[in-house]
């Protein structure tokens, strides 16, 4: 299998199971034939023993067409051109009846045009039912984890979806290749348009740049009416959320003291108001609303990075901040205050309900630390040990509103100096008292602190622990001879 492009030909080479395909994708500008690229193509089965590059879709901004065969995408073609007769065709099929024709063969001749004409039609949306399946992705629940469907095919290429990553309350994120590229694409159905234009305005949001927030690459629209899906496109993080990564592996001192400073930046960049810079901007505050560690991301150095702003609120000066339900999010993360429907609609209000969920989270890395002396437990939700997995709203308002309880924290984690101080910041955070908690500004400057002590005091600790390993070196005492009595 080979493909074309503009450097010349090159070969096609991929799993010895899959099968591989050329493709080209090309605009019609008034037309005026574009190409955009051409080349190789994944295993596909609507290219399975196609000879000719034809492009089916009615009327994309982008044509594509793929086929196997070398080079055999040098040709490529549109529906008008590629099936069925011309109308010129058509009508010299149809001869006019004789003179001495009945009546039957007068009915036959006008009705066969139509006839074929909708066999044509028929033909046509049967072949793009089948070319496109639509992806319907019911809501999961927790008995049923189901399948990951099939990747559907996609009308601008070469995005192409490879596999389920997540799901979530508002649809499901796949794996994806973009060109040469693996990006994440978030589908929401149709019903969820709010939450996907919500995530998108904030992805947009003028000045919304920083190395701890989920970087945006686009939005699109798919399909239409019933069948219709919603796409964000987002860069891709191989490792997965933070809840993911924390159930298969336990971390360093130094592996926790990263990831807290990089969440904490990212979340003081969210709630910060930044002024105009390089002619973006100004960033308005914005209130996360779900933080929780199955939507923050880890790069391959740890680095945590942001996403998932469906629910989230931006407070521009002189705007309303739009649509502020009371109880919103993940109940399990839910302050006291959002549990008990009594938070008032301020900015500051909002970001003191993030800070609570960051507690919860911090609380989460330092369970899974392995720096204390002495055994790391399994990986616990925050709460799971008093409410379980599947907990209803009812019993964490009486867990965290009544009997304020919080997650407990392990006397070996407050024998260890950095520890201790962590889990001081995370108390600070999840304090009863909206306004006696840190801000994210000031948890990322106690993280960098405490750091900066812990790699201080090391080498000092070691030292002292050679020395107490040492042999010991007799004393030498400085005393006076006594005087020998006459």
């Amino acid at each position: 299998m080979e493909k074309t492009n503009q450097s010349g030909v090159e070969r096609c080479e991929g799993d010895q199971d899959k099968r591989s395909h050329c493709y080209a994708s090309w605009r019609n500008n008034s037309g005026s034939i574009e190409p955009v690229r051409k080349g190789c193509w994944l295993d596909d089965f609507n290219c399975y023993d196609r000879q000719e590059c034809v492009a089916t879709e009615e009327s994309p901004q982008v044509f594509f067409c793929c086929c196997e065969g070398n080079s055999c995408n040098e040709k490529f073609t549109h529906l008008p051109d590629a099936i069925g007769p011309r109308e010129s065709d058509l009508m010299s099929l149809i001869k006019a009846p004789p003179p001495s024709a009945g009546v039957l063969n007068v009915m036959i001749y006008c009705f066969l045009p139509v006839t074929m004409l909708s066999v044509t039609l028929l033909t046509a949306v049967w072949m793009y039912r089948h070319r496109k399946p639509p992806l319907v992705t019911p809501p999961l629940s927790p008995q049923d984890p189901g399948l990951a469907p099939a990747s559907p095919l996609l009308g601008l290429k070469p995005l192409q979806l490879l596999e389920v990553r997540a799901r979530g309350r508002f649809g499901c994120v796949w794996k994806a290749q973009m060109m040469k590229e693996h990006v994440a694409v978030k589908v929401f159905p149709i019903q969820n348009k709010e939450s996907w234009a919500n995530e998108r305005d904030v992805f947009t949001t003028p000045g919304m740049r920083h190395e701890n927030i989920l970087r945006f690459i686009g939005s699109e629209n798919r399909g239409s009416h019933l069948e219709a899906e919603l796409w964000l496109i987002t860069e891709f993080h191989e490792r997965g959320s933070l809840c993911d990564f924390l159930k298969g592996n336990v971390l360093s001192w130094s592996e926790l003291c990263h990831v807290s400073e990089s969440l904490a930046c990212g979340l003081s960049f969210l709630h910060e108001d930044v002024p105009q810079q390089r002619g973006e901007g100004p960033k308005p505050a914005i209130a996360h609303r779900d933080l929780k560690s199955k939507n923050i991301m880890l790069r391959l150095d740890l680095s945590a990075v942001i996403g998932d702003f469906g629910l989230s609120v931006r407070f521009e000066p002189g705007k309303p901040p739009g649509e502020t339900h009371c109880q919103v999010g993940t109940w399990r993360y839910m302050a006291p205050e959002v549990l008990e429907g009594a938070i008032n609609f301020q900015r500051d209000a909002f970001l003191r309900i993030d800070m609570y969920a960051m507690g919860l989270v911090l609380w989460e890395l330092v369970s899974r630390c392995k720096a204390a002396d002495g055994p790391v437990d399994e990986y616990m939700l925050p709460f799971e040990e008093d409410v379980g997995q599947h907990p209803s709203l009812e019993d964490l308002q009486e867990v965290v509103v009544h009997k304020k309880m919080r997650p407990v924290f392990k006397d070996l984690w407050l024998k260890h100096s950095g520890l201790s101080q962590v889990c001081e910041t995370v108390d600070e955070c999840w304090d009863h008292d909206a306004e006696a908690r840190l801000s994210a500004s000031c948890v990322e400057e106690r993280i960098s602190q405490v750091r900066r002590l812990a790699a201080t005091i090391a080498p000092l600790t070691s030292d002292l622990r050679a020395l107490s390993t040492a042999t010991p070196v007799p004393m030498v005492t400085n005393q006076m001879p006594k005087e020998s009595s006459s």
